[in-house]
């Protein structure tokens, strides 16, 4: 599995090597996902939903008076991306990392837009977290969203616009990216739950003595899984801040407040991650401690064991000689008179360790 990792990390950066910067290479493994296109332009009393059948339909939002969420599923389709590109004045950087899913979580700055990176987490149907990557561009009055493939953690968001609900609809585009991030912000609590539940289970099962064979193994495993999440978390706490503290004119006074709540929802998940973190390394700690001990009673009944068959053998090694002059030797009752001389020492000797506190 490592090498089968390590492999397709080489592959998408040799993707890129020896490149023009803003060459469009997709590093993703999503490649047969149809491009699905879906529109959200609206105003605070009327909304029109769509899904768009090709990207020259989303050309017209540019310049529109009302506020446009553009989401685009299917970053394989590199044609069609350029397309989008030139339409709304994207720098050919910004496309290349649209498309770059290996990008670190980020947020570039230019005269007429926002482009912000970031990382969204889920399970998939085999518990296993998965990231993808969701690109953003923060418009006049349009955001335009960039993800893989369909399903994402939006649809709460969707129905807050369809229905109207929240300050959503009354607000400009910079509350819409503030809304989008809010909702990845909100799904990493889900998943930090999630993982600290797994902990707590692994962490009763070592103090129970119950835990499995494999249980290494699912240390291992979540301690991948926490590094996981932290290299995908962490760096967002930098992009909220560079916003919270910026001037950029796309951001209005009003949004940063609502910024300033996802920076501290952000500070609130690393800090449990980090918690996590240290109860991993601290249950590592304790399932080598319990085989530690495990093997300390074993070498302990081992121990004992010996100490008390040492002098059996040593009188049973003296009777067994083929001297013929030995004491005792043409006794009637040496036999059991030395079988009840090696019982009273097999008890003596358990006397001792018991009081030793050895058993």
């Amino acid at each position: 599995m490592r090498k089968r990792i390590a492999k397709k990390r080489t592959q998408n950066h040799k993707k890129h090597t020896g490149k023009a910067p803003g060459t469009l290479v997709y590093t993703g493994t999503k490649n047969d996902k149809p491009l699905h296109i879906e529109s959200f332009d609206y105003e605070k009393d009327s909304i029109r939903e769509k899904i768009l059948t090709n990207i020259e339909d989303a050309f017209a939002f540019k310049d529109t008076d009302s506020v446009t969420w553009i989401n685009i599923d299917g970053l394989n389709s590199i044609k069609e991306i350029e397309q989008i590109g030139t339409q709304y004045d994207l720098h050919p950087l910004v496309l290349e990392d649209i498309v770059n899913t290996t990008q670190r979580p980020k947020i570039d700055e230019y005269d007429d837009y926002l482009f912000v990176v970031l990382k969204m987490l889920y399970y998939d149907k085999d518990e296993n977290i998965v990231i993808e990557q969701v690109s953003f561009v923060l418009g006049k009055n349009y955001v335009l969203s960039f993800q893989e493939s369909e399903g994402d953690v939006f649809d709460n968001i969707r129905e807050r616009i369809r229905l109207g609900n929240g300050r959503i609809r009354g607000l400009k585009s910079d509350y819409l990216l503030y809304a989008l991030i809010d909702a990845v912000v909100d799904n990493y609590f889900s998943i930090i739950e999630t993982l600290g539940n797994k902990i707590e289970d692994l962490e009763t099962d070592l103090f129970a003595g119950n835990a499995k064979e494999d249980i290494n193994i699912e240390v291992q495993q979540l301690k991948r899984e926490i590094l996981k999440v932290r290299r995908a978390i962490f760096p967002l706490r930098e992009i909220i801040n560079r916003i919270e503290k910026g001037e950029h004119p796309l951001i209005y006074k009003r949004t940063i407040t609502y910024f300033r709540d996802v920076y501290d929802h952000l500070i609130q998940v690393s800090e449990n991650i980090d918690i996590y973190r240290e109860m991993i390394w601290s249950l590592m700690d304790m399932y080598m401690t319990t085989i530690s001990n495990r093997m300390n009673e074993v070498m302990k009944v081992l121990t004992i064991m010996s100490s008390i068959f040492i002098p059996l053998t040593f009188l049973a090694g003296i009777y067994g000689m083929n001297f013929e002059y030995i004491p005792e030797l043409r006794y009637r009752y040496g036999y059991f008179v030395l079988l009840g001389v090696m019982f009273l020492m097999f008890l003596g000797l358990l006397y001792y360790f018991k009081r030793k506190k050895w058993l």
